[in-house]
């Protein structure tokens, strides 16, 4: 059974906590004493529903304030599929927690109020969804009952989008009526839409095809572990352990190991313990090559067509996550799948504002949740693969060397 992670994303009270929750609680994915805590805690609602936004506002000030603030991970499967879904804070103070949440998104679900139409919000998300390169969205109006179930309303709010999604060059966009409130349209086809076509949400969730998100033709295999028992029976073993991220890897295939250009063959393919002729993405598999070759934790095992970039100088758009500022010259960890290494940040071209995609070229540091290009110097050399074109081979995070904390975010250009 495949996975499908999505994040939802929508400015304040457009109701995507309630959206989650509906999903959850419609599709029957609530534990009983989790329903039992939801009850209680619903009982000072005037008219005695269940409040099914505190299924994902966790922490205590999310529940006073009324607000999400943290990344909420919930998990849910139903007969056709699994899901992890990330709920996104909707405030701009939170715009690295929606970067991490919708970092290894396959889709992300952006909610707008009908009442309120297309917002700031609104278009914030829709910026960093074409920035993280999300590869399928759904635009879920929400509210519809307090329009009346209008087509006009929700027609008038689709063309607004659709301007939005031209220009940003979101490729796959979904247009869905929705009342996460009263359910309509979230598990089940509501009948008051009887002007929409469409599936229901979960329908749609649920036949998505992310198959085709996988890149096939780029072979990508960074590698986790070398693997040598240097026992009796395994003497000779020798096993390079790491997930495909992109691409497919065959017995007998050239290949060429980055950073140093070593190249060899293969020679065998394990797969869950198996001996296999052929592996892909998105599977894990140790290789064996036909040389003895050096070949260590975060080098990128790829064939011979089809090879990424190798640099020590990177230009990258870059989400500040750390309360210290970015300032030119500060030195930082580089991490790329499984490769790290030491680096500098040397200049800071410009800033990108969020809600107009325009460029502050005077800016010359960052701040908590910035987005700037930036030119990061490695110490040694990196292979990597553009972002928009390959978003597995393309992310990196910078790690503070002191504290090891994350502080940044970064799409290689």
């Amino acid at each position: 059974m495949d996975l499908l992670r999505f994040i939802t994303a929508g400015s304040v009270d457009d109701g995507k906590s309630t959206l989650i929750g509906r999903l959850l609680y419609d599709s029957k994915s609530i534990l009983i004493d989790q329903m039992e805590a939801l009850e209680k805690q619903s009982r000072n609602k005037e008219d005695g529903e269940i409040d099914l936004a505190l299924l994902t506002d966790g922490l205590r000030a999310e529940r006073e304030q009324g607000i999400t603030i943290d990344v909420a991970y919930k998990y849910f499967s139903t007969p056709k599929r699994k899901f992890i879904i990330a709920d996104a804070p909707g405030h701009i103070q939170y715009t690295r927690n929606m970067v991490t949440g919708a970092s290894n998104a396959d889709l992300i679900i952006i909610l707008v109020d009908a009442r309120n139409g297309i917002v700031e919000q609104t278009r914030r998300h829709s910026i960093i969804a074409s920035l993280l390169n999300i590869p399928h969205v759904f635009v879920a109006i929400n509210k519809m009952d307090l329009v009346d179930y209008s087509q006009d309303v929700f027609n008038n709010i689709v063309i607004d989008f659709a301007e939005i999604a031209k220009t940003l060059g979101l490729k796959d966009v979904t247009y869905i009526p929705i009342s996460a409130l009263k359910g309509d349209n979230i598990v089940e086809k509501s009948a008051s839409f009887s002007w929409y076509e469409g599936d229901a949400l979960l329908d749609q969730l649920e036949s998505i095809e992310i198959e085709k998100d996988v890149n096939l033709t780029h072979a990508r295999l960074p590698v986790q572990y070398v693997i040598r028992p240097q026992t009796e029976e395994l003497h000779d073993y020798r096993g390079y352990a790491g997930k495909i991220i992109s691409g497919v890897y065959k017995k007998g295939d050239e290949i060429v190991v980055l950073p140093s250009g070593l190249s060899s063959k293969i020679k065998a393919i394990e797969s869950g313990g198996v001996e296999a002729d052929e592996a892909f993405a998105p599977q894990s598999v140790v290789l064996h090559l036909e040389d003895d070759i050096d070949i260590s934790r975060g080098d990128l095992i790829v064939k011979t067509d089809h090879k990424p970039k190798i640099t020590q100088e990177l230009e990258v758009l870059l989400c500040w996550m750390d309360s210290k500022p970015l300032i030119p010259g500060n030195k930082y960890l580089l991490q790329i799948n499984s490769r790290r290494v030491r680096s500098v940040v040397k200049e800071i071209d410009y800033k990108l504002d969020v809600n107009t995609l325009e460029k502050n070229y005077s800016l010359h540091e960052a701040g908590l949740n910035d987005i700037v290009k930036a030119t990061i110097k490695t110490a040694s050399p990196l292979a990597y693969d553009p972002y928009k074109e390959l978003r597995l081979n393309g992310g990196a995070i910078l790690i503070d060397e002191t504290s090891n904390v994350t502080v940044g975010a970064c799409m290689i250009q």
